[in-house]
């Protein structure tokens, strides 16, 4: 999540979202409901770091398409 300056959180915060404000409340969603799905269930910061340098480039691409299908590969192939 992306919490904005000075928010105060009262509660717990989504996944992949932006909160801002006091109290603390949703500006939106950093992706949508099925990249944000795929990405939970692929538990990418439970890999060892060697494997997350390896990553970088799908977890930084900006063409969230690819993104999704190359999680859903990664995901079959485990």
């Amino acid at each position: 999540a992306i919490i904005g300056a000075n928010s105060v959180v009262g509660s717990d915060i989504e996944p992949y979202t932006i909160v801002a404000g006091n109290p603390a409340r949703l500006i939106r969603k950093r992706f949508d409901d099925e990249l944000i799905s795929l990405m939970l269930k692929w538990n990418w910061w439970n890999k060892s770091i060697e494997e997350i340098d390896s990553l970088i480039p799908i977890l930084t691409s900006s063409n969230l398409e690819e993104v999704k299908n190359k999680i859903k590969s990664l995901i079959t192939n485990n």
